[in-house]
């Protein structure tokens, strides 16, 4: 079982940056997936969840209205399009998949499948 994250690179600060997560190894549709980030010196933190079929998704108030978390089940695949991107949402991004179903947790404890990351550095 494999998540790969992609799509992270330098952009300024007002840009916007697509980041992907492929899946491999078993299908990931019966599962809540999510976006997380870690910045220098700071723990991991929550920055979106989405639910089955994209029923549902919940985000960090910090990215709320700028980040939009998707996924393609059938690609078994997710996504996180990123717009008016800060300086402050410099970090490396990581993917996950929880055992759960529609439970939308903000907590990394309840992902047990991780991407390996991608940084994403955002110039002032």
């Amino acid at each position: 079982v494999q998540l790969q994250a992609s799509g992270g690179g330098l952009v300024q600060a007002g840009g916007s940056l697509r980041l992907s997560c492929a899946a491999s190894g078993r299908n990931f549709g019966g599962n809540d997936m999510g976006w997380f980030r870690q910045a220098p010196g700071k723990e991991r933190e929550f920055v979106a969840v989405i639910g089955w079929r994209g029923s549902a998704m919940l985000y960090a108030d910090s990215v709320k209205g700028r980040f939009t978390i998707s996924r393609d089940t059938a690609k078994n695949t997710m996504y996180l399009q990123m717009n008016s991107l800060k300086p402050e949402d410099t970090a490396v991004y990581y993917c996950a998949a929880s055992p759960r179903l529609n439970y939308y947790s903000k907590h990394s404890v309840d992902y047990h499948y991780w991407g390996q990351g991608t940084q994403v550095t955002v110039s002032s």
